[in-house]
């Protein structure tokens, strides 16, 4: 079973790209005193470049962490973990996959019925680290360095979401599926309000970081909004009970914008039917005509 993100994560990805296919230029800024970081720490005030070349491998290695992630917990429910899943009638494109989906089938291409949630994975490099003689020393957590990694970043918040809402809009094919965006730190206190209206207003359900322990010093680091709309995850058991409370409820997304002589019709003709999910599936039928 794999493990919630940690210090030992970040250096096997620092390892396994070295060994493989990466220079320390593609990893590390490299400082005026020829020191090699992979951000700039807060005292530092000499040049500064920029690094893009790490985008794409630490991107690439946190959805195949995020797939092993939650392997264990498809397979005990006879699902499937994929990453880079495509359905084009969703919003789900080559050019614009998911980065990772538990689905009934394990294959590439999907029906939008046999996908069972979507995960956007919003992680990077968490702590500071030095390469030094062919060492990688950890010289800090993100509040150190004057990066903002993962969901502390603003753009990432934005993608996320704008997603999120491009997969809702597109029709109701995807009205039964749960989008979680999957991150590796807390959020700023300007997004709070925001995710728990978008957990409530039900276009995504949850902002969810598998990083119980992001800051060295115990200092604050938020465990969870408070309508949850985001959480930290200290456990591999709490992310997996969490996620079964999620998919066992069935739920479903819906929208509109009517008079309210119209949702008072709509809510009359859906009230003659005879249990709840009649009621709710009436209701749905009708506000979506």
């Amino acid at each position: 079973m794999s493990e919630l993100w940690t210090k030992e994560k970040e250096i096997e990805f620092f390892k396994q790209s070295l060994e493989n296919f990466a220079e320390p230029e593609q990893l590390f800024y490299i400082s005026d005193e020829g020191k090699y970081y992979a951000y700039w720490p807060k005292s530092y005030k000499g040049k500064k470049s920029t690094l893009q070349s790490r985008n794409a491998l630490i991107g690439n290695f946190t959805e195949k962490y995020s797939v092993d992630l939650l392997q264990h917990f498809s397979r005990e429910r006879d699902l499937y973990a994929v990453q880079g899943i495509i359905c084009e009638e969703i919003g789900l494109t080559p050019q614009s996959p998911s980065d990772v989906a538990i689905c009934k089938l394990k294959k590439r291409e999907q029906k939008a019925e046999d996908i069972v949630a979507i995960f956007e994975v919003k992680m990077s490099i968490v702590w500071n680290w030095e390469y030094k003689d062919g060492r990688l020393i950890c010289i800090g957590d993100y509040k150190t360095h004057q990066g903002s990694p993962g969901l502390l970043r603003s753009d990432s918040m934005l993608k996320a979401i704008g997603k999120s809402i491009n997969i809702r809009v597109l029709g109701y094919k995807a009205s039964k599926i749960p989008i979680i965006i999957l991150g590796n730190t807390p959020i700023t206190e300007s997004y709070f309000n925001k995710v728990d209206h978008l957990k409530k207003a039900g276009i995504i359900q949850g902002f969810w970081s598998i990083n119980p322990n992001p800051l060295d010093n115990n200092g604050e680091n938020i465990k969870s909004t408070k309508h949850k709309g985001f959480i930290r995850f200290d456990s591999i058991h709490e992310l997996y009970n969490t996620l079964d409370e999620l998919l066992i409820k069935e739920m479903e997304f819906f929208s509109s914008m009517k008079s309210k002589k119209e949702l008072g019709q709509i809510i009359e003709i859906a009230n003659r039917e005879a249990t709840y999910e009649q009621k709710a599936e009436k209701f749905l039928k009708l506000i979506r005509e």
